[in-house]
């Protein structure tokens, strides 16, 4: 018996072997036993959900691409933070300037990098193309879209990686004119041409297309996502009662977690955009309704400015911006900068999801203590995700009550 063990213990030897040999040569999977294979296929499991940093000397093969930005930060190590049970890369505010077919070098490197994070799903929050122009004819409009589809879609449909997006202002705004027609029209009747091409298909899985690209939900690895047009700073009635009712429906209350995206934020945090017009209208309603339906996370762009925040129960994500225009924090003496976010969400803890940000340019951490601890915005105050109100000095509280009195600082 003992002598069937040995032989067994060097059979595994062997397999291991050679399925680590892979990580260091140019062989081919044809090539590979499939036992080794197998082997491998844990390895590199064992690896994605390893609490260790990923280092630029890494066993796990990245694309050309990928491994060049990663090789050249001057020997640091590019920061891979602990995986949780499922991993999103956000992104937010692609665009340059009007009419604009090109992107600004963070966004193609922000895409190049995905490989690196390996994310289950990459989620934008708007902005996608440099529209918002009635001056741009459909031609203009639909080469925005192609250089879109060139820069980032089809890079994530050869990844197959799932892309959960919103419609921002810039891609098809919901603006409306006398008689509630909208004033983009021929932008939004584009972007759903555009998204409802079935070569284009984000690769998600939907739970209702409802008005795809405007309002739709769909589910990820237990977590219930539902998108709202938040391009426009109202939301119609008949459109918030399709958003309670989703929210309210079994798919969404027996899901792990529950995360809403949109472009516009309940609340302003940016300075140029700390005004009504730039943040959904009736925010305080609009929270208490999501709060109602246990939405962990509302999910935003357009401020371009990154601030991890919270009101109440809800938590508030504000992506910082990947094209051009980065803004500064109100109340803040932080240069603008441009972001990209890792989220990992672990359905057993507390707080249920992580942040790890980036710095664009430089790829280096953005810490919570670096940002302001709360912001006193137009419409109410976001706390810093990692306090609470009770954590505020007497100092901090009467600041905020000369700003905007007691009830908008939620105390």
């Amino acid at each position: 018996m003992r002598r069937w063990w040995l032989v067994l213990l060097f059979l595994i030897g062997i397999v291991l072997s050679t399925g680590f040999a892979c990580t260091q040569t140019a062989i081919k999977n044809s090539e590979i036993s499939e036992t080794a294979q197998s082997q491998f296929s844990i390895f590199q499991e064992e690896l994605r959900n390893s609490e260790q940093p990923v280092h630029n000397n890494s066993p796990i093969s990245l694309p050309d691409e990928t491994a060049a930005i990663v090789s050249s930060l001057d020997n640091k190590d590019l920061f891979n933070p602990p995986r949780g049970d499922v991993r999103i890369v956000a992104i937010s505010d692609l665009n340059g300037a009007y009419g604009s077919t090109d992107y600004d070098p963070e966004v193609d490197k922000a895409i190049n990098l995905l490989p690196f994070w390996q994310p289950d799903l990459v989620l934008c929050s708007g902005d996608m193309i440099a529209g918002q122009k009635s001056v741009l004819t459909r031609e203009q409009i639909k080469a925005m879209w192609q250089a879109f589809d060139d820069h980032i879609a089809s890079p994530l449909r050869q990844a197959k990686l799932p892309y959960g997006f919103t419609i921002g202002n810039h891609d098809g705004s919901g603006a409306l004119q006398t008689g509630r027609k909208y004033l983009f029209q021929q932008e939004r009747d584009l972007a759903t041409e555009y998204w409802n091409n079935p070569q284009h298909h984000p690769g998600i899985q939907f739970v209702d297309r409802h008005e795809f690209p405007f309002y739709y939900s769909f589910e990820q690895s237990g977590i219930f996502f539902l998108v709202w047009d938040g391009s426009a700073s109202q939301i119609p009635q008949e459109k918030l009662a399709w958003v309670e009712k989703t929210l309210a429906s079994p798919q969404a209350q027996e899901a792990k977690m529950r995360i809403l995206l949109g472009h516009l934020p309940l609340y302003g945090v940016a300075v140029g955009r700390n005004k009504p017009g730039e943040v959904m209208n009736n925010g305080e309603d609009l929270r208490a309704m999501l709060e109602k339906y246990h939405v962990h996370t509302y999910i935003s762009g357009h401020q371009h400015a990154y601030y991890p925040g919270h009101r109440g129960k809800l938590q508030l994500l504000h992506l910082g911006i990947l094209g051009s225009g980065p803004r500064a924090l109100i109340d803040s003496q932080l240069p603008p900068r441009k972001t990209i976010t890792v989220i990992d969400i672990n359905f057993d803890s507390a707080e249920l999801s992580n942040y790890t940000t980036y710095d664009m340019q430089t790829l280096e951490l953005i810490d919570y203590q670096e940002l302001p601890r709360f912001l006193a915005g137009h419409n109410g105050m976001v706390l810093r995700r990692d306090i609470e109100v009770e954590d505020l000095t007497s100092l901090e509280k009467a600041s905020c009550k000369r700003s905007l009195g007691t009830k908008l600082c939620s105390f």
